[in-house]
């Protein structure tokens, strides 16, 4: 029993750490995101998401590097950038992909979902792996990302927990939401965004959410 509860609390307490990764600990849950437990569902997603080679790209809570490095190897002429309010992701990001920084490829900065530091209209595609189930006030995160997107954009949500029979987080992490699809498609229609698809991996409980920002002329009709 007792090295249940040691097993128990060292794992909450490292899975805590994914939400805003500090120190030593923080470091190994990001080299392990890179390289083992985030790499199934980027895959999965990256297969069939819809970007064009070119499109300048963002990624959210970019954490250590890792799907910036799938995104830059897919899309070769895309320049992709990365934020992230931890300042050892931003380190781990900014090394991972030291030579495409180099080659003005890359940009990886600092910063808050609330407030992200670009202008409006800037990016053709944002992603956000495993990560809004951490952003607090979810309606005004999606509404910066609506913001920061170029009419015609699209925006990415790829979790690997839907809260639709999958393992739910929760309860070992502190301020996470596990969001189901009728969740996050209500929040991004309530904050601007005119059409939602919605993709399960139902065996795997992987969830990708695609929002559309069309032009403002455009007469789509969701029916």
């Amino acid at each position: 029993m007792l090295n249940y509860l040691i097993m128990y609390f060292l794992s909450k307490y490292f899975f805590n750490n994914s939400r805003n990764p500090k120190g030593l600990l923080g470091m190994s849950v990001l080299e392990f995101m890179n390289g083992f437990s985030h790499k199934e569902l980027a895959e999965w997603a990256l297969a069939f998401m819809e970007i064009k080679d070119g499109d300048s790209i963002l990624d959210i809570g970019c954490g250590g590097g890792g799907n910036i490095s799938r995104l830059l190897k897919k899309y070769p002429s895309s320049v992709v950038k990365g934020v992230d309010h931890s300042p050892i992701s931003v380190a781990l990001s900014k090394r991972h992909n030291a030579k495409e920084i180099k080659n003005n490829r890359c940009q990886i900065l600092e910063g808050s979902v609330y407030s992200l530091p670009y202008d409006s209209g800037s990016f053709n595609i944002v992603t956000a792996f495993e990560t809004v189930y951490y952003w607090p006030d979810i309606e005004k995160s999606i509404s910066e990302v609506l913001r920061i997107l170029k009419q015609g954009g699209s925006f990415f949500i790829i979790n690997g927990a839907d809260a639709e029979g999958g393992w739910v987080w929760d309860q070992y992490i502190e301020k996470m939401h596990t969001y189901t699809s009728l969740e996050l498609e209500t929040h991004l229609i309530s904050s601007g965004f005119e059409e939602v698809e919605i993709i399960r991996n139902k065996d795997y409980h992987f969830l990708c959410v695609i929002a559309h920002k069309y032009n403002k002329s455009n007469n789509y009709n969701n029916n």
